[in-house]
């Protein structure tokens, strides 16, 4: 797969470039009570369980650090968007990508949320924060595609943008912000490129975020974010079937 734009000092091409990334994000749908019910969760989480035995990384944290094993994991994101639940997974395949959402959907996901699946190969390769181990419990999700601007300037241009943004991105590992590479969208979407941040706090990201518009990062970019914090998967059902939280 030829790269939209070169690689930089932080991101580097990335050997896994057969992976796709799964990226879901979820709206609860009204429903009849009894509708969604303990039968839709346990068959939701058997699908799940199975796609991990087939090589899926189920969270952001497994994204990252594939010898760590969390669980299905999603970000809870309704405190601050119209999505309940914006969540990535990522696939050892675009076709295996594709089976496995259409499998969550018919075990029972589709009966409580509407849910915009987006898909696409890995590009760059995850890259770790600088410092100690701390927990990162925040997710920061970002969707962008290149505008016109960026369509009509010179190579020279271009060069001159990434190599100002990288020291965004090195500001971004400063803080301890771990980020989960690139992943390209726009095989199946508008949407041409996927970045995923994992942080400890929504002051760190508001932190990073500003050091990106200091280097005009969005120059060139519209872009949708997303942030949210991270819960079991199993939280989206057990609360859609009136079980406590």
């Amino acid at each position: 797969m030829a790269l939209l734009t070169d690689t930089t000092d932080v991101f580097s091409a990335s050997s896994a470039s057969d992976r796709c990334v799964v990226l879901f994000v979820a709206k609860r749908m009204p429903q009849a009570s009894g509708s969604v019910n303990s039968r839709h969760l346990k068959s939701v989480v058997a699908v799940l369980d199975e796609l991990g035995t087939q090589g899926w990384h189920l969270s952001l944290r497994e994204m990252i650090e594939p010898s760590t094993k969390t669980g299905p994991m999603v970000f809870n994101t309704g405190f601050a968007h119209d999505a309940d639940y914006v969540g990535v997974f990522e696939a050892p395949s675009v076709s295996t990508a594709l089976d496995g959402t259409v499998r969550l959907e018919q075990a029972g996901w589709s009966r409580r949320y509407s849910t915009q699946w987006l898909l696409g190969p890995r590009e760059f390769a995850a890259v770790n924060g600088q410092g100690p181990s701390i927990e990162r419990e925040w997710g920061f999700i970002a969707l962008w595609e290149w505008n016109d601007a960026w369509a009509a300037a010179s190579a020279e241009q271009r060069r001159a943008y990434d190599a100002e943004c990288d020291v965004a991105f090195q500001g971004d590992l400063a803080l301890n912000v771990n980020i989960a590479g690139r992943h390209r969208l726009d095989f199946a979407s508008a949407w041409h490129h996927l970045g995923i941040w994992e942080a400890d706090s929504p002051e760190t990201v508001d932190t990073a975020m500003r050091g990106h518009e200091d280097a005009a990062d969005f120059m060139y970019t519209t872009s949708r974010h997303y942030i949210g914090r991270r819960r079991p998967l199993a939280e989206m059902f057990e609360h859609a079937s009136g079980e406590p939280q």
